[in-house]
């Protein structure tokens, strides 16, 4: 009976995720009917209404605490990913207070000491560093963490078109890559899509 009573309400919040997301795409590059553009959009709407905004002393105290860890086997993981499980969509994420980020911009490009792992992993994201100091040279830290934080994630597609797998798939519009940055200090998802060397221009849900 309570699953039964939920569904109206459930529905709703669904017909206004939606009204929201066609509102919200109107001007932007990415097709507004794209079933897998909707999805993300949908999926992160829900998690802010539900999730987000109920519980908002968790997520001021994420965003004072972030760590990173490396991770391996990326390969492997994109090639079960295009030829076993036949994905068409592949997601690139960033997020607000990024502790590898934070560790990445604070590090002085001369001889001090690195971390032995931590360095050698954030050194993949070095080139998003120095186009951050080039464009940005005058914005405090934490403005360049930010735009670090995003620009690391343009790094990081355009690696990953160095997988075969990966360039003959968005060569051959079987594959799409999105980039994405989540921002939980203020629950803000930003979307753009990465087609042919080129970046659309990024949009918020919610604006």
């Amino acid at each position: 009976m309570a699953t039964q009573s939920s569904e109206p309400a459930t529905e709703e919040v669904n017909k206004l995720i939606r009204e929201e997301v066609i509102t919200e795409l109107n001007g932007h590059s990415l097709p507004p009917f794209d079933p897998d553009v909707q999805r993300i959009i949908y999926g992160f709407t829900y998690f802010k209404l539900n999730n987000f905004d109920k519980n908002p002393e968790l997520y001021k105290e994420l965003a004072l605490h972030q760590s990173p860890r490396r991770d391996n086997g990326v390969g492997a993981v994109i090639e079960y990913a295009i030829q076993a499980l036949k994905v068409s969509n592949i997601l690139v994420i960033g997020h607000s207070r990024c502790g590898g980020i934070k560790r990445l911009m604070s590090h002085p490009e001369d001889s001090s000491p690195d971390y032995d792992f931590i360095d050698d992993w954030l050194k993949i994201a070095l080139p998003a560093k120095i186009k951050v100091l080039e464009e940005h040279p005058y914005a405090d830290f934490e403005k360049q963490c930010t735009f670090c934080e995003k620009e690391s994630v343009n790094n990081s597609i355009v690696n990953l078109k160095t997988y075969p797998l990966v360039k003959n798939g968005v060569s051959e519009k079987s594959l799409q890559i999105l980039g994405g940055y989540y921002d939980f200090v203020n629950g803000k998802f930003e979307l753009w899509e990465y087609e042919s060397e080129s970046i659309t221009i990024p949009f918020s849900i919610p604006e």
